[in-house]
């Protein structure tokens, strides 16, 4: 028998939440944002970035934290690796300034596991694959979800312009035109593991 890889989860309760200074968004639109990758792809390549699924119970139930910017959008914590940076300290280096609180003598050390996705954008649009399709010999982006095993407690700093959201993975399981297809299959992707739920 294949023995599936555990995931702890522990109550929404035992996290703290606080905010700090608001993170703002590099591109006011889809648009902007499309063209800004298209200047960066000029200079350095394929862009490769790395996000985080963080996993909580409530109820028994799985969540995952998400972020939402304004009232409708919502994505996984993480972002752009420079040109060459590892993706597991690349992604800590995401979730600390994502996440993390701003003073220097508190640093989370965030426990990044496995790899459950990968996702490939093949042109300049916003449509991305969990494959790389064939005919594309020089993809545009690579996109990798991490697992991160959160500890029993912790304290998530969030900017003022951002809302951390715990949504029940069955919220997310084939509700595409709500969380778009990278987060709402990720129900499916998580299907290998184990989920411990531990009370508080």
């Amino acid at each position: 028998m294949v023995t599936s890889p555990v995931v702890n989860m522990y109550p929404l309760s035992n996290y703290t939440f606080g905010t700090k200074e608001p993170k703002m968004e590099k591109d006011t639109s889809v648009a902007d944002r499309l063209a800004r990758m298209k200047v960066n792809y000029m200079k350095e390549g394929m862009r490769m970035s790395a996000e985080a699924i963080l996993l909580v119970q409530e109820h028994n139930h799985p969540h995952i934290l998400l972020l939402q910017i304004g009232n409708t959008f919502c994505k996984l914590p993480g972002g752009r690796l420079k040109p060459g940076e590892n993706e597991i300290e690349g992604l800590k280096r995401k979730l600390s300034s994502k996440l993390g609180a701003n003073s220097p003598s508190f640093q989370q050390n965030w426990q990044i596991g496995e790899c459950v996705a990968v996702w490939w954008r093949p042109n300049f649009e916003t449509i991305m694959y969990p494959y790389c399709p064939p005919h594309i010999t020089k993809p545009k982006e690579c996109k990798k979800l991490f697992l991160v095993h959160l500890p029993e407690r912790e304290y998530f700093a969030v900017p003022r312009n951002l809302k951390l959201l715990a949504v029940p993975l069955f919220e997310l399981y084939d509700n595409v035109t709500r969380y778009g297809p990278v987060i709402s299959t990720i129900p499916q992707q998580l299907s290998r593991f184990q989920f411990n739920m531990v009370s508080s």
